[in-house]
């Protein structure tokens, strides 16, 4: 899974196919599961939408610190624009994590710096095909911090 990531045909399908299907996934079992827990991990972020004012969920990619927080980034699968989640959690920093059936309050710092670099590589280290992410999308892909509120 994690060679075929950085597949530009495998993005391409999957950016269409897999949202849609985590949300689906995620409704069903309750919060329980998305589409690659087993091999990825991954939870479902529902921040506030920062036109509509309405909850926005999106599954992603993760990597789950020591202390309980968790680090995602927005890919976007590679494409130039930031997704919507990214810009609505510049907006309203608040947002609620579900992650095997649980449900967390957080607060979201985007990193910076020396802090940034550090978080890049324990997220390549998680999905190598965030390289690749970065060098299709032509923008400095941001990285965040979800901490426990």
């Amino acid at each position: 899974m994690k060679k075929a990531g950085g597949n530009a045909h495998f993005v391409r399908v999957m950016s269409h196919i897999a949202p849609g299907v985590d949300r689906a996934a995620h409704r069903l079992s309750g919060g329980r599961m998305l589409l690659m827990p087993a091999t990825l991990p991954s939870l479902m972020l529902t921040t506030i939408g920062r036109r509509s004012g309405q909850p926005r969920q999106t599954p992603l990619l993760c990597h789950l610190e020591a202390d309980g927080s968790y680090l995602v980034v927005d890919t976007n699968f590679g494409r130039p624009p930031s997704p919507a989640w990214s810009l609505n959690l510049i907006a309203t920093p608040r947002a609620t994590v579900t992650r095997r059936g649980r449900r967390l309050p957080v607060t979201a710092t985007l990193l910076e710096g020396t802090e940034r670099a550090a978080a890049w590589d324990h997220l390549v280290e998680v999905w190598p095909a965030y390289v690749s992410f970065a060098q299709r999308s032509g923008r400095c892909l941001r990285i965040f911090r979800l901490t426990p509120a």
